[in-house]
């Protein structure tokens, strides 16, 4: 107030003091915006003895001769008043209708994690223990080949509860700052073909091939993060390409630079992972790697595999990307700034 009544002091010869008095009330109205009330009232206050005393004549008085002077001051004092403290009124209740969305969306977040959660959990707990009961009771009745059958179902459902928990687990450490890569020298096509060792159910009915370069070299990468990585995408593009479409995984290596990443010259490691399947809609690219996003429910899941891809390529100083291909189905793109090194370099220890 005190900065904004010496300039308009400054130039009080070149315009009447009713234009004034409309300045020192927006200063009030920008106050409110910013300051607690009572700092508010100060700045009303301060604006109307301000204008009485350096403004209206006779100046540096308080005392006013004239009655429309006298009624203009007290109309600007509680304008200003009421300006101010309806403006604090907006900005507080604008504070608590953020609060409340943000409370609403966190709820909106939790019931969807829950109900994702309670079938995703539920059901490969339901068949162990279906399993484990048929076994009980009906031991002496089973033959060889029906008790290897419930065994590989138990099976199965323990490792789809485990990836379960690890997608929780693996959330909660990427949102607590835990995740620390720990780079050791791997071998990513072996890497690959175990994954998809692992996901031998999910992936029976897809045509999975892996192209990669007759020699490749050794990358300086976390093995257990990028065997997640690699989990997560092939388990979505099981679960959103139909049966019968090809998955190709590609991996290649790039000595040149990599723009992506001019602050390291490393040479670059680049994996693909797409499939000929239905793809992304154009408005759910974008939203692909939020957490609890999926295109559609009919897939399961809870909505944390890409999200987690995501977290976990960062903490390796990598990027991905999502597009949708031309001939139809996706493309994800891992790009790697990864020390690399050459098999003819290993020496015999």
């Amino acid at each position: 107030m005190l900065t904004v009544s010496l300039i308009c002091f400054a130039a009080r010869e070149y315009f009447d003091y009713k234009i004034v008095g409309y300045i020192l009330l927006v200063t009030v109205s920008l106050l409110a915006i910013f300051l607690d009330l009572y700092a508010v009232l100060l700045a009303a206050l301060l604006s109307a003895v301000i204008l009485n005393f350096f403004f209206i004549h006779p100046y540096y008085t308080l005392h006013i001769h004239s009655t429309e002077d006298s009624m203009l001051l007290l109309m600007f004092f509680i304008v200003a008043l009421v300006n101010g403290a309806l403006t604090y009124k907006i900005r507080k209740a604008q504070q608590a209708a953020q609060l409340m969305a943000a409370q609403l969306n966190t709820m909106k977040l939790y019931n969807t994690l829950l109900d994702s959660l309670s079938h995703e959990l539920r059901t490969p707990i339901a068949a162990i223990m279906g399993a484990v009961g048929t076994m009980q009771e009906k031991a002496s009745q089973l033959t060889e080949e029906n008790r290897a059958g419930l065994l590989s179902e138990m099976e199965k459902a323990s490792l789809r509860l485990n990836q379960q928990v690890e997608n929780l687990l693996n959330m909660s450490r990427l949102e607590s700052g835990y995740v620390k890569p720990k780079m050791d020298w791997c071998d990513l096509t072996e890497l690959v073909y175990k994954v998809i060792d692992s996901l031998t159910g999910e992936l029976a009915h897809h045509d999975v091939t892996v192209d990669t370069r007759e020699y490749m070299p050794l990358f300086k990468l976390d093995y257990g993060l990028m065997e997640q990585i690699m989990y997560n995408l092939l388990y979505n593009a099981a679960q959103y390409s139909p049966p019968g479409s090809q998955i190709m995984v590609s991996i290649e290596y790039k000595p040149t630079v990599n723009f992506e990443f001019p602050e390291n010259e490393s040479p670059s490691c680049i994996i693909r992972v797409e499939d000929n399947g239905p793809g992304f809609p154009e408005e759910a690219v974008e939203k692909a790697f939020e957490k609890f996003f999926r295109v559609t429910s009919a897939a399961g899941g809870t909505g944390l595999g890409l999200s987690i891809v995501k977290g976990l390529t960062e903490a390796q100083n990598g990027k991905i990307t999502l597009m949708n291909k031309a001939s139809g189905g996706a493309v994800f793109t891992l790009s790697f700034p990864a020390e690399v090194m050459h098999l003819k370099e290993i020496s015999n220890e």
